[in-house]
């Protein structure tokens, strides 16, 4: 199994961006490419080969389910697993997101420090299917 390295995050929340990557950098070691919308990681990733998308549910412009579909369109990404945080705490809403092929929803607030071994569980799963 390929470890997990490269990691696309979006959220439209600053305080959000600024804890996710500092955790994600700092305890995972991972390399990250942050965005703070849909648009502009649609336009920004460039190069920016990530593992694994990790995706603010809700924001203006595009939701983060939208943004999901755009970049697996994109050449490369189809198959690239996508893990959900969201303030929406709703079985149903996690179980529709898993229904349609997410990896994991993640609900706000989250731990920090627990953030990277989260992922890296689901990483590990996705990759034994």
């Amino acid at each position: 199994m390929e470890d997990l390295k490269r990691i696309l995050h979006v959220d439209d929340d600053e305080d959000i961006r600024v804890i996710v990557k500092m955790a994600l950098e700092l305890i995972g070691q991972f390399e990250v490419a942050q965005f703070s919308s849909g648009p502009e990681a649609l336009a920004g990733i460039g190069d920016f080969q990530p593992q694994m998308f990790l995706l603010d549910v809700m924001m203006p412009e595009m939701t983060g389910e939208e943004t999901w579909h755009n970049l697996a369109d994109m050449p490369g990404l189809a198959k690239v697993p996508a893990i959900f945080l969201t303030a929406k705490a709703e079985e149903s809403f996690a179980q529709r997101l898993l229904s349609k092929g997410c990896l994991a929803v993640i609900t706000k607030p989250f731990d920090p420090v627990d953030l990277c071994s989260r992922l890296q569980q689901h990483w590990a799963e996705f990759n034994a299917r």
